[in-house]
């Protein structure tokens, strides 16, 4: 629900972890009592959740993950920067349910979450963003559990959380070990190539009309999924500035050769469907970007799928990291 163009995000990751044991049954009653509970630890505090939700409703972050981890969806928003990285079956699950917000936040629909039913709301978006939900009108409808995004890489523990709260753990734990092991070979594979090289990452959101570049050092998007193969991205940013901007910064044009002068491999972000995208195309259509030591040697590379946030769609990115590394190899 919250836009990463640029995501703004505030706060470092959460330390707060899931209280696994469940609290015990719910009272019983004439009607033949509640379902069992237990005690969630969330962005909003500590919520008593169902142990085994049957009707979740999820937003943001939280709705590609959901939707992989096979939970009990019966609403979600609308996530459109993922659609690119889903799998058929993912993609037609994802079409076939009742979208109750679009991209933001404060385009939620409260009728229609009311409208289905739900057990739990599971909130994906960053902690100042929760300020856009009418968070007691939710949480009349159902308990509600906000795990927002802060620091980019920080997606393998929102995504645990999520999961959990949904009652999928073991289902994310298949996809987590899927990607581990694929790392894993990919780490073995380029540990000589990787070796001691200084990589450098050009993000995709510039501003093309204020004459400025993106880099993004290590834990930002387009760099945490390739640091699991050992890629090394040196340097950190000048001034942090909370969530991604702790590990990404924009700069004028102008500062590229003093800001990637020092990479002997520098890799860049592309569009899902592998084209430049216009604050890319802008640095790498420079006169600067053509003096840098690592393009002069050849050792430049465009990845994609760079905003994977859930296990499947980063094991993806990893395919895409071995095709484009592949020139690596043959030195």
């Amino acid at each position: 629900m919250h836009s990463r163009k640029p995501l703004r995000l505030a706060g470092a990751v959460a330390a707060a972890l899931v209280l696994a044991t469940a609290c015990g049954s719910g009272s019983d009653s004439a009607s033949g009592g509640d379902a069992a509970t237990r005690a969630f630890e969330a962005d909003n505090g500590k919520v008593t959740i169902p142990v085994a939700p049957k009707r979740v409703v999820a937003t943001g972050y939280a709705v590609p993950v959901l939707i992989e981890a096979d939970a009990k969806l019966v609403g979600i928003s609308s996530w459109k920067r993922g659609l690119a990285m889903m799998t058929p079956e993912d993609r037609t699950r994802y079409d076939g349910l009742t979208k109750i917000a679009d991209e933001t936040a404060a385009s939620t629909n409260y009728e229609a979450i009311a409208k289905v039913k739900p057990d739990l709301i599971v909130i994906g978006v960053p902690k100042p963003v929760l300020g856009d939900l009418d968070l007691k009108r939710l949480e009349s409808i159902a308990p509600v559990v906000a795990i927002g995004p802060t620091v980019p890489s920080a997606w393998r523990e929102l995504s645990q959380r999520q999961a959990d709260a949904a009652g999928q753990a073991g289902r994310l734990a298949e996809s987590k070990s899927a990607y581990e092991k694929k790392a894993a070979a990919l780490k073995a594979k380029y540990k000589d190539a990787v070796a001691g090289v200084k990589f450098g990452h050009v993000g995709e959101y510039g501003d093309v009309s204020a004459g400025t570049f993106m880099r993004e050092f290590a834990g930002s998007w387009g760099t945490n999924i390739a640091q699991d193969i050992g890629v090394t991205y040196y340097g950190q940013v000048k001034k942090k500035g909370g969530g991604s901007k702790d590990v990404s910064e924009t700069s004028s044009i102008e500062e590229l050769p003093q800001s990637l002068g020092e990479a002997a491999a520098i890799t860049y972000t592309l569009e899902p469907d592998g084209q430049q995208g216009e604050s890319v195309r802008y640095v790498l259509g420079s006169k600067l970007w053509k003096n840098l030591p690592a393009v002069k040697d050849g050792q430049t590379f465009g990845l994609r799928y760079t905003e994977a946030a859930t296990y499947e769609s980063a094991t993806r990115a990893l395919d895409e990291i071995d095709k484009a590394l592949a020139p690596l190899l043959e030195k």
